[in-house]
C-alpha cells in the first residue's frame, strides 16, 4: 500500500512539474513574408513583435520569416491554410487566388490617396474591416492586419514615361492577379506574371522591361539597379494582409487573443505613419540615383484611368457587391 501510495505521490509530482513546464512554456508563433529589410511592410511586422513580445511578458513570441525566406505571398499563405505555418503576409492581388473578394481592392484607381483616411477608418472602425475579416474566415484565416503598402507607379528600365501612350508594347511584370494583368493589356501593355522574388533578375535580363510597385519596395529591393525612368501613375492600391490559420486562432485563449489584437492596431497605426516617411524617402532615393519621374498631369492621369475602366467594369461584376461599395463610399 505504502509503495502505491509513493508511486502515486511520485507521478503526481511528475505530471506537476510537466504541466508547470508546458504551462511555463511561451507560445511561438511563425510569420512568412515576402518583403525586403527595411520595407514599410518589414518594419511594421517587427513592430507588431516587439509589442506581443512586450504585452505579453515574452509568453508569446513571434518569429519572423522576411524576405522570401519561407517562399512567396502564395507559398505562405496555402501554408497557413494547411496549418502548416502560424500566420502569413500576402498583398491583395495575390490574394486574389483564394478569394475575388480581394480584387475589390486592386481595381484600377478604386481609391485614391486623397481619400486614405476615409479607408483606413472603414477598415479599422467600419464595416469594410468587418467584411474583410468575414471573407479571409470562408478561406480558413483570421485576419489580424491590414498593413499599409502603398500605391503602385509605373516604372521602366529603358523607355521613358510619360503618359499612357509611352506604356503601349512594354513587356510588364505582374502577379498573378486577374486584374493587374487586365489593367496592363487595357493600357497596350504585354504582361509577364513573374514572382516577386524573381523580378530584379527579369529586369536585369530583359525578360520584362517594366513593373508597377511602390517606390518604397523598389528601392528596399534595389530595383533602383536596373531602373532609368518612373510616373506617378498611383493607378493600383495594395495591402498586406496578415492572416493566421484559423484553428489556430481559435485555439487560443481570450487574453492571448486580446494581447495580439491589441499589438496589432498599435502596429497599424505606426506602421501607416512609418510608410509616409519611408515613401518620401524612397522618392529622394529615386532622384539621387538619377531615375527620371514624370509627374503626370491631371489630363494624363485621367486618359490612364478611362483606358483602364474597362477592367474596372470587368471585374466589378466579379467582386462581391457589398465590400466593393463599402470601398466605393470611402471616396465620397
Amino acid at each position: 500500500m505504502r509503495k502505491f501510495t509513493i508511486l502515486t505521490l511520485t507521478l503526481a509530482m511528475v505530471l506537476g512539474f510537466s504541466f508547470a513546464a508546458n504551462a511555463a512554456r511561451p507560445l511561438t508563433l511563425r510569420v512568412g513574408h515576402p518583403m525586403a529589410p527595411g520595407n514599410n511592410v518589414t518594419v511594421g511586422y517587427e513592430k507588431f513583435k516587439q509589442l506581443v513580445e512586450e504585452k505579453s511578458g515574452r509568453k508569446i513570441r513571434i518569429q519572423l520569416f522576411p524576405n522570401c525566406q519561407l517562399g512567396s505571398d502564395r507559398v505562405t499563405t496555402e501554408a497557413a491554410q494547411a496549418g502548416t505555418l502560424d500566420m502569413s503576409s500576402s498583398s491583395t492581388p495575390n490574394l486574389a487566388s483564394f478569394s475575388k473578394a480581394y480584387m475589390a481592392i486592386d481595381l484600377p484607381y478604386v481609391t485614391s490617396p486623397d481619400h486614405q483616411a476615409a479607408l483606413y477608418k472603414a477598415l479599422d472602425e467600419g464595416e469594410l474591416g468587418k467584411a474583410l475579416r468575414k471573407v479571409s474566415q470562408e478561406i480558413g484565416l483570421e485576419t489580424i492586419m491590414f498593413s499599409e503598402f502603398g500605391y503602385r507607379n509605373f516604372v521602366s528600365s529603358d523607355k521613358p514615361l510619360t503618359d499612357a501612350k509611352s506604356l503601349m508594347n512594354l513587356k510588364v511584370r505582374t502577379t498573378d492577379s486577374p486584374v493587374e494583368v487586365a489593367v496592363a493589356t487595357e493600357l497596350g501593355m504585354n504582361p509577364a506574371p513573374v514572382a516577386w522574388g524573381e523580378t530584379y533578375t527579369a529586369l536585369q535580363q530583359g525578360t520584362v522591361d517594366a513593373e508597377g510597385n511602390t517606390f518604397s519596395l523598389l528601392n528596399d529591393a534595389k530595383h533602383t539597379e536596373v531602373l532609368k525612368y518612373a510616373m506617378n501613375s498611383e493607378h493600383n492600391y495594395s495591402m498586406h494582409i496578415l492572416l493566421m490559420n484559423k484553428k489556430k486562432w481559435d485555439s487560443l485563449t481570450p487574453e492571448q487573443q486580446k494581447i495580439i489584437r491589441e499589438a496589432a492596431a498599435e502596429a497599424t497605426v505606426w506602421q501607416r505613419q512609418e510608410s509616409v516617411r519611408l515613401e518620401e524617402k524612397a522618392w529622394q532615393a529615386f532622384r539621387d540615383r538619377g531615375i527620371k519621374i514624370h509627374m503626370l498631369t491631371p489630363e494624363q492621369r485621367a486618359e490612364i484611368k478611362a483606358k483602364t475602366r474597362p477592367a474596372y467594369d470587368k471585374f466589378a461584376k466579379e467582386v462581391p457587391a457589398n465590400i466593393l461599395k463599402l470601398i466605393e463610399e470611402t471616396q465620397k
